[in-house]
């Protein structure tokens, strides 16, 4: 049985929270950039921070930092395809199964590709 894609007003919606956190996380990025590049221009200076007791060492904060760049590209992918399934109105619909994604779901994890269901199974590697 096909399903019905969901209401316009429900893609604007689950829209309008994905644009939201693309802004934030883009924001996130230009903010990690910018440490990146202090950081940077600390080890090409080639301060001894090995030694100092005080905060983190540039090795340790060079880490953190491409953490946090790293998740926001993985973020920023999923919130790109959750906006590509939005423009084709395949959203909401389970990638694994076919069938509608459960509207709290979504609301908790907008780019929820997965139903529960098909997710739990995902977990366990079925």
């Amino acid at each position: 049985m096909e399903q019905k894609p969901l209401a316009s007003s429900t893609l604007r919606h689950f829209h309008g929270i994905l644009d939201a956190q693309r802004a934030e996380l883009v924001a996130q990025q230009a903010h990690v950039a910018s440490s990146l590049a202090e950081v940077r221009e600390a080890r090409d200076g080639e301060q001894d921070d090995e030694h100092d007791p005080e905060g983190p060492t540039l090795t340790t904060e060079w880490s953190r930092l491409t953490g946090l760049q790293d998740d926001a590209v993985r973020q920023l992918k999923e919130i790109d395809k959750a906006l590509g399934r939005i423009a084709d109105r395949s959203y909401g619909f389970c990638s694994r199964c076919g069938q509608p994604i459960a509207r709290a779901r979504l609301e908790a994890r907008p780019v929820a590709e997965l139903c529960i269901e098909c997710a739990r199974l995902a977990e366990t590697g079925r």
